[in-house]
C-alpha cells in the first residue's frame, strides 16, 4: 500500500482549517498531520513533522504565511502552497521568491486543491498562467538584472531557446508547436534546463531567466 502524502495546514480561521482538513482526509492518498493558526507554529510543526506539503495562507498571527514559507523552504524537505483570498501581484511576488511551490486562491474548487497538492509533492508548481504573465508584466521591468551567472552557459541552444519560452509563460504544448518537437522531448528539455540552473520548477526559472537578465521586458 502506498504510503500517503502528509499534509499540514497553517490558517487562523478554524472553521477553513477544518473544512481543508476534511477535503484532504477524504482522499485515500492524502493525511493532514497537522493543523495550526499563525506562521511562528507552521515553521515548528513542519520542523518537528516533516511533512510533504504545507499549506500556509498569506495573512496569519506572529508571522505571515510568506515569510513563514521562506524558512520553511530554506530548511527542505516540504513543498509549500501558499492560499489567499485576493488574487494580489505583489503577494504572488513575494511567494515565488520565497520559494513556494504554488499560489492559490481560496475560491479553489477541493478537486484542483487535492490535485495542487499532489502537483507540489512531485517536485512541480502550480501557478495560472495568466498570473505568471502578469508577474512578468508588472515586476521583470522593475528588477535590477544580476551578472549572467555561468551555469547558463552549460545550457545548449536549444535548451536556452526554452528557458526563453518558458520565461513567457509558455506550456509544454506551446513550446512544443514553437519548436516543431515531441511535448515529451520538450518535458526532457525542461528537467535539464531546471537541473543545469539549479532552481526547483519551471514558475522560478521564470523568475531566474528575468532576474538575470536572460529576458528583456517586452521582449
Amino acid at each position: 500500500m502506498t504510503t500517503p502524502l502528509r499534509v499540514l495546514i497553517a490558517d487562523d480561521h478554524s472553521m477553513f482549517r477544518s473544512g481543508l482538513r476534511a477535503v484532504v482526509d477524504s482522499q485515500a492518498d492524502l493525511e493532514c498531520v497537522a493543523e495550526v493558526g499563525d506562521g511562528r507554529s507552521a515553521i515548528a510543526e513542519t520542523a518537528r513533522l516533516r511533512p510533504d506539503v504545507a499549506i500556509l495562507d498569506v495573512r496569519m498571527p506572529k508571522l505571515d504565511g510568506l515569510a513563514a514559507t521562506e524558512s520553511i523552504v530554506a530548511a527542505g524537505g516540504t513543498r509549500v502552497l501558499v492560499l489567499t483570498t485576493y488574487d494580489s501581484d505583489a503577494n504572488l511576488y513575494r511567494a515565488l521568491r520565497a520559494g513556494a511551490s504554488g499560489f492559490l486562491l481560496k475560491s479553489l474548487p477541493p478537486e484542483e486543491l487535492v490535485a495542487a497538492i499532489r502537483i507540489a509533492a512531485r517536485g512541480d508548481a502550480l501557478i495560472d498562467p495568466s498570473m505568471t504573465r502578469r508577474l512578468i508584466a508588472n515586476f521583470a521591468g522593475t528588477l535590477t538584472p544580476t551578472r549572467t551567472p555561468p551555469e547558463v552557459d552549460q545550457l545548449t541552444a536549444r535548451e536556452r531557446q526554452v528557458l526563453l519560452l518558458l520565461a513567457d509563460a509558455r506550456s509544454n504544448a506551446e513550446i512544443a508547436a514553437e519548436l516543431c518537437v515531441g511535448e515529451e522531448t520538450v518535458k526532457t528539455h525542461v528537467s535539464r534546463v531546471l537541473a543545469k540552473l539549479g532552481v526547483r520548477d519551471r514558475i522560478h526559472a521564470v523568475v531566474y531567466a528575468h532576474t538575470h537578465g536572460l529576458v528583456t521586458p517586452g521582449g
